[in-house]
């Protein structure tokens, strides 16, 4: 909804692509279209664009993100454009290929989620839905490299979304049991016999 509700098609994919990739708003404002590679289906975050300045990422090093095929179909598709294309060139710039200004892009976004007639979410929180949604189909250090958390406490909080429903399959299946041999070995009888 927010995707349709963007005021142009770079926009919606800049909301795409931070919540597919968990790209910080600087980290996606210096994102240029060398730091994605189609072939292995991944963004290098090498770059950080804040307070008018580019620098390294707040991690303090590059990091390899997994780009989802909605995201690289989206990134095609904008590299589609009649400017600003080559290796060098920002991914999100403004019509002279500049990096793009924050504070107009905020009006932006938040006239997108009044238009899409969702509630009020800081960009910072489509990070945030990556956050939720990589943790349950991935391990607590991959979702800490992807996000360029600098420790695993901060990645932490996303375990609470983590599906929990098959955890005695993959215990049994750690202890190579079956769940009938294991419903045996923990009955009160036979641990009293």
């Amino acid at each position: 909804a927010l995707v349709r509700a963007a005021q142009d098609d770079q926009d919606g994919v800049l909301y795409l692509t931070a919540a597919f990739t968990g790209l910080r708003l600087g980290e996606l404002l210096g994102l240029r279209w060398e730091d994605g590679d189609f072939d292995a289906a991944t963004i290098r975050v090498r770059r950080n664009w804040t307070d008018g300045r580019e620098g390294t990422p707040t991690s303090g090093r590059d990091r390899i993100v997994p780009m989802m095929d909605d995201v690289a179909v989206a990134l095609a598709r904008l590299g589609q454009r009649d400017h600003d294309t080559t290796d060098r060139d920002l991914v999100f710039c403004d019509p002279l290929g500049r990096h793009l200004g924050y504070k107009t892009l905020r009006a932006r976004y938040k006239k997108a989620l009044k238009t899409a007639k969702l509630r009020e979410l800081r960009f910072h929180d489509l990070r945030h839905t990556f956050g939720t949604h990589a943790i349950r189909a991935a391990d607590p250090r991959e979702v800490m490299e992807w996000m360029g958390h600098a420790d695993i406490q901060t990645t932490q909080k996303y375990l609470a979304y983590k599906p929990r429903r098959d955890a005695a399959k993959r215990l049994a299946a750690a202890f190579d049991t079956s769940p009938a041999e294991a419903a045996r070995s923990v009955s009160p009888r036979a641990a009293v016999g």
